[in-house]
């Protein structure tokens, strides 16, 4: 990996690390085998979060600006950030990744997939950019009212880390109402089955991207997971996505 940017300095991952420490992984681990999500609380500072949120007007931290509209992926907005990350979202990344890549390992055996994601993200980025995934996809999303993303995967190229992590900036029922994060999982001949996840500023959500495992009386089977955000009633509503795979 060239010496651009793209490497976050040890100090700021070891220090994200001890916050992610803290959690209690096995039991993190076990919501997202039985849920295929899991809410790490309190995840950033109120602080953090206004400083995070404050970066959304400023063009010089990030390299494009979607209006979901246009896309017909919703209404609202999001801007992916450029290289070199905010150290935080930087530092927060590099330590997450390796405890959700001992869950992506162990998922993907139980899968029959052959891929096995390496250690560190450092490596992994390395994989992405060998395969001309290059471009920084942590992003930072805006709604207002009447904002809401469709359901959707966020996959960017041939190489997708499943799981991603998306962490709540403002205060529900005090910056906006409405705004609730749903996560949906469809099974083979079976009905839908939605998760609606209730976060707090700051908290944080881990969920898978695209497949997870699931055990049935026969096996291991797959099912097939989207995201979204329903309609925003009120306010504006901030949230910072860490999605660990880079994009073509």
């Amino acid at each position: 990996m060239s010496a651009d940017a793209r490497v976050v300095a040890p100090s700021l991952i070891e220090a994200a690390e001890t916050r992610i420490a803290a959690y209690d992984w096995p039991a993190l681990t076990a919501e997202l085998d039985g849920f295929g999500c899991a809410v790490m609380e309190k995840l950033l500072s109120p602080e953090e979060c206004r400083q995070l949120a404050g970066l959304y007007p400023q063009e010089q931290h990030f390299r494009s600006h979607i209006h979901m509209a246009r896309h017909g992926f919703g209404k609202g907005e999001y801007r992916y950030f450029r290289y070199p990350l905010p150290d935080l979202i930087g530092g927060l990344r590099g330590a997450l990744y390796p405890r959700l890549a001992e869950v992506a390992n162990r998922w993907n055996e139980r899968m029959g997939i052959a891929m096995r994601y390496p250690a560190t993200h450092a490596a992994f980025l390395e994989q992405c950019h060998a395969a001309g995934q290059v471009r920084p996809t942590p992003l930072l999303l805006q709604y207002v009212p009447g904002d809401f993303n469709c359901l959707h995967q966020d996959l960017y190229g041939d190489l997708a880390f499943p799981l991603q992590v998306a962490i709540l900036l403002s205060e529900p029922g005090e910056d906006f109402t409405g705004g609730e994060f749903a996560l949906t999982e469809q099974r083979p001949r079976m009905q839908s089955r939605v998760e609606v996840v209730p976060l707090r500023q700051g908290d944080a959500v881990a969920f898978a991207v695209h497949n997870r495992p699931v055990q049935g009386t026969k096996g291991n089977y797959r099912v097939n997971l989207r995201h979204g955000v329903s309609r925003l009633r009120s306010g504006m509503r901030h949230t910072v996505g860490i999605i660990f795979h880079d994009a073509r």
